[in-house]
Order: structure tokens, then C-alpha cells, then sequence
């Protein structure tokens, strides 16, 4: 448990890093790296892991998994090891609301679901890996970068259940139903068929 005295300045300090970890657009650095163009303008505009799919490169959108993966993980991980485990969950939450900044400014980009994966593989690597999979597998079934973040979304709580991390299910929870709000324009281009397939302009 953390002292007061020491809590809120150290709370803040990683609350920021987590932030600032959180913003980093790599699916647009990889993408214009890989001399591929600014995937912001392919398909639905997201930069997500996904949404590189459309590029055709399949090592962008792996390396993109990655690092977008490992932003939550890096934030979690710090704090953890510079506090304890009550700092490592506030670190997770910092990590993703601070992915989600460019909804807040209305930009349609990055909607969390990295960071998200991110935090689950720090807070507990087996349901995180087995949310991953789920996320690139229903992007390579159904072609679809929106529908494939929901799936993932939605079947954490179901990993972590599985693999016996209750504590983390309630946190899941809440997370996966704030990725269905900030996605119901995305929803509804599914229900209509007019959401773009990864591959297609």
C-alpha cells in the first residue's frame, strides 16, 4: 500500500508517463517508416494495429500490435516496480484514457483498443496474449478493423474469467463497455454493411 505523503506526487508522475505513452501514434509512424503513406487516410482513418492491415504489409501491422501492446504494458510495468500493485492499476487506467485523447479532441483516430490489450498482457500476460490472438484472428476472419477491436474487447472479461484473474474482470469490464461507446458510429456502419474491409479503399 502506498504512504499518503508519497502517493500523489508519485501517482501523478506516473499517471503522466502513462499519458504521454499512451499517445504515441505508432501505427502512423510505422506506416509512413514503411514508406506506406498515411494510414489515417485508408479505409476508416483509424491507426490502430488493424487498420495497417489495409496497407497489404503484414510485419506493419505485427510490429504495430507490438508496440501499441507494449504501451500499457511499459506504463503498468513501471509502476509496479516503483510502487506496487496499486499503483501498477492506476497506471493501467492513465495508459489507456491517455490513448484515447484523440477522441476526446474529435479526432477519429485511436480508440484505446492497443493500449487496452496493453494493459491485460502487464496485468495478466495469459489473458492478455489469448485477447491479442482473438483480436488479429477476427481481423483476418471478418475484414473488418472496428468489428475485430469489439470481439477483442469483449472477450477479455471471458480470458480473464477463464485463466482465473477475477480481480482484473470488473476493470475489464468497464474498459470494454467505454471501447462500445466510443465506437458507435463504427457499430453502426457494421449494422448498416457499409463498414469498409481491411484490404479494400
Amino acid at each position: 500500500m502506498l504512504g499518503l505523503e508519497r502517493a500523489l506526487p508519485a501517482l501523478a508522475a506516473i499517471l503522466g508517463a502513462a499519458y504521454l505513452i499512451g499517445s504515441i501514434p505508432f501505427g502512423l509512424l510505422i506506416t509512413r517508416a514503411f514508406g506506406l503513406g498515411d494510414v489515417r487516410k485508408i479505409g476508416s482513418g483509424n491507426i490502430g494495429t488493424t487498420n495497417v492491415l489495409r496497407t497489404g504489409s503484414k510485419k506493419a501491422a505485427a510490429l504495430t500490435l507490438l508496440l501499441d501492446g507494449g504501451k500499457g504494458a511499459v506504463a503498468v510495468a513501471v509502476a509496479y516496480g516503483m510502487y506496487g500493485n496499486l499503483a501498477a492499476q492506476i497506471a493501467a487506467l492513465g495508459a489507456f484514457l491517455g490513448h484515447l485523447y484523440p477522441v476526446w479532441l474529435r479526432f477519429k483516430g485511436g480508440k484505446g483498443v492497443a493500449t487496452f490489450l496493453g494493459v491485460m498482457l502487464a496485468l495478466h500476460w495469459p489473458a492478455g496474449l489469448l485477447a491479442c490472438a482473438t483480436w488479429l484472428a477476427s481481423a483476418v476472419l471478418f475484414r473488418m478493423s472496428s468489428l475485430a477491436a469489439l470481439i477483442a474487447a469483449a472477450m477479455v472479461p471471458v480470458w480473464l474469467w477463464l485463466t482465473r484473474a477475477e480481480p482484473f474482470i470488473w476493470l475489464s469490464l468497464c474498459l470494454a463497455a467505454l471501447i462500445f461507446v466510443k465506437h458507435h458510429a463504427n457499430i453502426r456502419r457494421i449494422a448498416t454493411g457499409t463498414e469498409p474491409r481491411i484490404g479494400k479503399s
